[in-house]
């Protein structure tokens, strides 16, 4: 099963706030635990700004023993684009969160992203009104939600 959770006009000082933001959608909607956000941003602080997959949009996730209790994906859109100090891909306004309870839960879901994003899953995001129809345009991305 897949969650869906989607945030729109966030405030985000920085990718920390903004990071947090959107793995908390995926607490909130019940598909990670309340330590997810900590891990999403350790993820970074370890590794960098490579979840900055392309122009504007960061893939927000951690390993799934930090708290994945469900196949879950969010997206969230700030109100204002935030530095990751990606050297390409900067600044970004949207960002797609990602949890799963264990290694192979999720494969068919990530496909299914990475597809959506080739098609212009990105733009669509960007150019819905409002929070609802954010989560419309992920749930037509992900089709088992």
């Amino acid at each position: 099963m897949t969650v869906i959770a989607a945030d729109d006009g966030v405030a985000a000082r920085d990718w920390r706030e903004a990071v947090r933001a959107a793995a908390s959608a995926l607490v909130g909607a019940g598909a990670a635990g309340e330590g997810y956000p900590d891990a999403c941003e350790r993820v970074v602080e370890e590794n960098g700004p490579y979840i900055v997959l392309t122009k504007g949009l960061a893939l927000v996730h951690a390993r799934p023993e930090d708290g994945g209790l469900a196949v879950g994906v969010g997206v969230t859109r700030l109100a204002a684009p935030v530095e990751f100090g990606h050297p390409d891909n900067d600044p970004v306004d949207l960002l797609l969160a990602f949890c799963t309870p264990d290694p192979d839960a999720h494969v068919g879901t990530l496909a299914a992203l990475a597809r959506s994003l080739s098609g212009g899953l990105a733009d669509r995001l960007r150019g819905a009104p409002g929070r609802e129809e954010l989560a419309g345009a992920l749930k037509e991305a992900v089709p088992d939600a």
